[in-house]
């Protein structure tokens, strides 16, 4: 059940603020829904373009019915951490002051005991449905992460009024959007954005509680392209003792404390990494204009280095920490895993003088580096979704964010 707080000192790890949880009709018609709500979940992930939730009530008096819920509702609410004081802290989905969420459906709805409904609300961010109803029909020129704002606060498209944090795009090319959905369309731009301060490939588009990112991967580790991005927050698996006389602050240390963890991936799946060209991939390009075939291989220990890791200390044995070693995989030969570039092949075509620049088609930049690139980023692509995968369940804290 919902806990309530009105004080700014939490009793205990994982207590939060919410004074409200206000679900407007399409009408204007307000209800507050703070004491029959049974749960609220938020989900934000590097992965998602955008913020969505659901909220589980218990319904007593017909709620649902008296709003004529229909799934154009708003669900409006300010939620935080005890003590917090910074309103980029807090998750700020209030009418007066932030951005509402929009209902878009309504499922589970049983009935739980005589003349008592339960049914769960899912909602998404404003964002989410103007993409769903928007279409993107337009050329861009110049630096992408520029093209990405341009679409982000555009009236016709997203119409967002969040904030942008973006990483400086080191590179700059013209990009003509075929009719797509908003999120497609940035998504689309993400793949051929090259950092201006780091060697990555491929940006990550997403939505948190607090504003929209456009970045690389290397950003989020580090600092200017080479600086170790500081610890935001450390948790430690440790069980604590009632009467621990070395621990001063219960709640702080709580607070910081693993409830449960599980790895749902131990280590890089050599298999499948081998398959999708983590390892080894070979890219041919077919150059449009003037019909050149461009080879270029991928070799994952050879280029380790290249980019920033999760665990990089910015000095020489960064190199050596690599998930699978460099030693021979087989008994015939020396060959490493990364040594056989026909893991996987792909196949791109490519083009110069496309807006009547010499530049390839992939990146804005020489079409040489097309395939190559394009093997880069499938390979750093794959090390995030299909590396080492740890799931911590910790106290909520409303100032972490992905």
């Amino acid at each position: 059940m919902v806990k309530f707080l009105g004080s700014n000192d939490a009793e205990k790890a994982g207590d939060y603020n919410l004074s409200h949880i206000d679900l407007i009709n399409h009408r204007g018609d307000i209800i507050d829904l703070k004491y029959i709500v049974i749960e609220l979940n938020i989900y934000e992930s590097i992965y998602k373009n955008a913020v969505t939730g659901s909220i589980i009530i218990t319904d007593a008096k017909n709620q649902i019915g008296r709003l004529e819920v229909q799934g154009l509702e708003r669900i409006a609410f300010k939620l935080s951490s005890p003590g917090t004081k910074d309103s980029d802290d807090i998750l700020d989905a209030s009418v007066e002051t932030g951005e509402p969420f929009h209902v878009y459906k309504i499922t589970d709805r049983k009935q739980a005991t005589p003349g008592t409904l339960i049914y769960t609300l899912h909602f998404a961010s404003r964002e989410f449905m103007r993409n769903l109803r928007t279409k993107v029909s337009q050329a861009y020129n110049g630096r992408l992460d520029r093209a990405v704002e341009s679409i982000l606060g555009d009236k016709n498209y997203l119409d967002t009024r969040k904030k942008l944090k973006y990483e400086p795009c080191g590179n700059s090319d013209k990009i003509v959007i075929p009719n797509l959905r908003p999120f497609d369309a940035i998504n689309m731009i993400a793949e051929k954005s090259l950092p201006e301060k780091s060697q990555g490939v491929g940006y990550y588009f997403y939505e948190s509680v607090k504003c929209f990112h456009f970045r690389s991967w290397e950003s989020m580790v580090a600092k200017q392209g080479n600086a170790k991005r500081p610890i935001k927050q450390q948790f430690y698996y440790m069980p604590l003792k009632h009467k621990d006389k070395a621990i001063e602050n219960k709640i702080e240390h709580d607070f910081k404390s693993v409830q449960s963890y599980r790895f749902l991936n131990n280590f890089h799946d050599v298999a499948a990494n081998t398959a999708l060209g983590t390892y080894g991939h070979r890219v041919i390009s077919y150059n449009l204009y003037d019909k050149s075939v461009i080879n270029s291989d991928w070799n994952y220990h050879n280029m380790f280095d290249s980019t920033l890791h999760t665990d990089h200390e910015n000095n020489y044995r960064d190199a050596e920490k690599t998930p699978v070693a460099s030693s021979a995989v087989d008994y015939d030969n020396e060959r490493s895993v990364s040594d056989y570039p026909e893991s996987r092949v792909s196949l791109q075509s490519t083009t110069q003088f496309l807006h009547n620049k010499e530049s390839g088609a992939g990146y804005g930049l020489d079409v040489f580096q097309d395939s190559s690139l394009k093997a880069q980023r499938i390979s750093q692509f794959n090390q995030v979704m299909h590396g080492t995968t740890l799931k911590l369940v910790v106290k909520g804290q409303s100032y972490l964010e992905p």
